[in-house]
């Protein structure tokens, strides 16, 4: 019999200026299966096109949109068309190949040959699950800068913001520590603690649903010495103060899902904090940043 296909819609939001991209391509990962970008250079603006279930629940997109409008003060108009649903979710799963991230670290599917690769960390994980998937460029740029550190036995981390834990699990694999994964979205825990056990790694990454830093977990395994902190640009600066006083003396932070543009406002924040730059990975239009605490 015949597999019962569910008819697709892609999602267009058209027209963002800068500030406003991180906040709606995060509420369109929550609700989707695939989120692509497009910048229109003529009129410097951008374009998200997101595909998932005509059937899906309405509120959920709904209320992700409502919550991006007011992060950012920009009141997006959303256009909705039918798409073609036959064949579309195995495309899906071939556009997902194995991707080499810098020079540790090669993120893999669940269908592809399960083998192993000399000199690179594997993590597997599939697309569409959870945010972190290693397509985007802010996971991209966070496993580049983590290759680069060197932390200390039994360093304490945090993945705050986990979503698919694909952070929690390479700072583990690669320097072989137990990990605080958070994330404000309960599906996003769920996932990041299967992949944990998926890799091998059950025991290592522990998954809490949390807010922010309002987890007493969080505070009783301060201080740390590395935050990751894979969220947006304005909640960063939020919790500026909080990150500078849960770090260690010279503990690092690795801030990303920002835009090149917003890189200045995410440092003079943290600058107040005491925090001093020491890299700035960026793959245009996005940045990733590692902070220090003075110490």
């Amino acid at each position: 019999m015949k597999r019962h296909i569910q008819p697709l819609e892609t999602l267009i939001l058209d027209q963002l200026p800068d500030e406003a991209v991180p906040a709606y391509e995060a509420a369109l990962i929550a609700v989707s299966a695939t989120v692509a970008l497009f910048r229109d250079e003529a009129t410097d603006t951008w374009r998200i096109e997101a595909v998932r279930e005509a059937t899906a629940d309405p509120d959920a997109l709904s209320a992700a949109l409502a919550l991006a409008a007011g992060l950012t003060g920009h009141d997006a108009t959303l256009a909705r068309n039918p798409t073609e649903a036959e064949g579309w979710l195995a495309r899906t799963v071939e556009a997902f190949p194995e991707q080499p991230i810098a020079t540790r670290f090669l993120v893999r599917p669940s269908h592809a040959e399960q083998r192993r690769v000399w000199g690179r960390h594997v993590l597997t994980l599939d697309a569409g699950l959870a945010f972190g998937s290693g397509e985007h460029s802010s996971t991209r740029g966070c496993l580049t800068a983590l290759e680069a550190l060197r932390l200390p036995p039994n360093a304490r981390v945090l993945d705050l913001g986990a979503g698919s834990g694909i952070l929690a699990m390479g700072a583990a694999k690669l320097a072989h520590v137990r990990v605080l994964a958070s994330d404000l979205d309960p599906w996003s825990v769920r996932v990041a603690e299967e992949n944990a056990v998926a890799n091998g790694l059950r025991g290592r990454i522990r998954a809490v649903l949390a807010l922010g830093w309002n987890h007493r977990e969080i505070h009783a395994r301060a201080p740390y010495d590395l935050v990751f902190a894979n969220i947006l640009a304005r909640p960063l600066c939020a919790m500026a103060k909080d990150l500078a006083q849960h770090l260690a003396p010279g503990g690092r932070a690795i801030l990303a899902g920002l835009l090149d543009s917003q890189v200045q406002m995410v440092l003079a924040a943290h600058r107040r904090q005491g925090l001093v730059l020491e890299r700035r990975i960026s793959l245009t239009p996005w940045s990733t940043l590692v902070l220090r605490r003075r110490g």
